[in-house]
């Protein structure tokens, strides 16, 4: 399909077939269109609201042009990586619940990038605490082997997106882009905590990793008194959509279930990635409050999607557990000093 009269099509608010997005998708990647249509395109895309299937066409390219990280036995495997952009400002506590998940048996696979909404997103707050982020995909996969828990920063692996960077940069509106990067994870991870911006999103991407293929999801949208959540709150009710057994079913849940308080989202918020790593040590050494309840509820539902709980109660339970054990507060040490060994000659 020529991007011409894909453009034509969006502007009359029709669908993209999958075979047609396919291809306009793979132009894109290719570096074959301009970046006046890219813009166009995923403007007009944004206007009419992207479906199902045009979103699960769109992340198949974007899978086929990443780097691949080959870690055996794939299945098993969770990310944490969220869309980003709900402009909450919270600290980091995706980065947080991956090392308390991983300390609790998950095996983390975590994609991820710098900031988009926050003040500090979670390529940031690791370089913080002294990750070595350009490890290549061999070295990834042995940390997810000796560690659980492996970090594929963005950029490393979707060079191919070079081509609609500039784009997505000077329009500084959410497009499709925002939506894709945690539909691509590199390791190929098929159990997921997916964090959205907007509630619309919940069953739509849902819906869309069931087309991919995905074992076990929870999309989930959090409420706050001032907007919403990419992540499971604790400033109200959050909305969740699972995939378990190629099986979709909704729900809602609050900090209540699980014995907390509904508290203020400027508890857990971060000014830059210092305070957001400040907080994020300060979880792992146990000290109670907002912030270890907001990662005990995120650490749960991944240690439950990477199949390490038979439950959502029963892996907040254990997310606890690690943290209160020192476990996860190791699992950070371990991963940092794994993921800089061959700078320290220890390879």
């Amino acid at each position: 399909m020529k991007p011409q009269e894909a453009l034509a099509r969006i502007i009359e608010h029709r669908e993209i077939l999958h075979d047609e997005m396919l291809s306009l998708m793979r132009q894109i990647m290719r570096g074959e269109l301009s970046p006046t249509l890219i813009s166009a395109i995923i403007t007009g895309l944004r206007v009419k609201k992207e479906t199902i299937g045009e979103i699960a066409a769109a992340a198949q390219v974007m899978r086929e042009f990443a780097t691949p990280v080959d870690v055996p036995d794939d299945r098993q495997l969770v990310d944490t990586c969220g869309t980003g952009g709900d402009s909450a400002h919270t600290f980091n506590i995706s980065t947080t619940a991956a090392f308390v998940a991983a300390a609790a048996g998950a095996r983390v696979a975590k994609h991820g990038g710098r900031s988009v909404s926050s003040k500090s997103g979670s390529a940031d707050v690791l370089e913080a605490l002294g990750v070595n982020l350009n490890q290549t995909p061999l070295e990834i996969a042995e940390n997810i082997r000796e560690t659980g828990l492996g970090f594929m920063f963005a950029p490393n692996f979707h060079s191919a997106m070079r081509h609609a960077a500039p784009v997505r940069r000077d329009l500084g509106v959410r497009t499709l882009f925002n939506i894709l990067g945690p539909l691509t994870n590199p390791a190929g991870a098929k159990n997921q905590l997916l964090g959205v911006f907007h509630p619309e999103l919940v069953g739509t991407l849902t819906r869309v990793l069931q087309r991919l293929g995905s074992q076990h999801v929870m999309v989930v949208h959090g409420s706050t008194a001032q907007g919403g959540l990419d992540e499971i709150t604790i400033a109200g009710v959050t909305r969740v959509s699972e995939l378990r057994h190629g099986e979709v079913i909704e729900y809602t849940i609050a900090p209540e279930d699980f014995g907390m308080k509904t508290t203020a989202i400027e508890t857990i918020q971060a000014r830059d990635s210092a305070q957001s790593r400040e907080i994020l040590m300060a979880v792992l050494d146990n000290q109670p409050g907002p912030a270890l309840d907001i990662v005990a509820l995120n650490a749960g539902a991944t240690i439950y999607v990477a199949g390490a709980a038979g439950s959502l109660e029963e892996g907040v339970e254990k997310a606890r557990a690690a943290i209160e054990s020192g476990a996860a507060r190791a699992k950070l040490r371990q991963f940092i000093q794994f993921s800089n060994r061959d700078r320290a000659g220890l390879a």
